[in-house]
């Protein structure tokens, strides 16, 4: 059995019934259809998700944001959970 692949490795977006609120701390993220209020308590996390819908993967975008190789595994895991309530989904990277 294979491993899944990690998030890091798609090219992911904000899903579009998501709305972003910058924060000292980080940002809120709150879904319109859910009504879920997501709190992204560290601001490069909040560069991350909105380097997603230009950078080729969400790992491009974690380089981008200055993420240290040693910190990917964390930001892995917080993306997951992103994907898992939907607020960020897959998307199509152009050829």
């Amino acid at each position: 059995m294979t491993a899944p692949a990690s998030v890091l490795d798609r090219a992911w977006r904000l899903a579009p019934q998501v709305s972003v609120r910058p924060e000292r701390f980080g940002a809120l993220l709150y879904d319109f259809d859910t009504r879920r209020l997501s709190f992204l308590k560290d601001r490069r996390l909040l560069a991350v998700v909105e380097a997603l819908p230009t950078a080729t993967t969400a790992r491009q975008a974690c380089l981008d944001a200055g993420v240290p190789d040693e910190s990917m595994p964390a930001f892995d895991r917080a993306l997951a959970r992103l994907a898992e309530t939907k607020l960020i989904e897959p998307r199509e990277v152009a050829a």
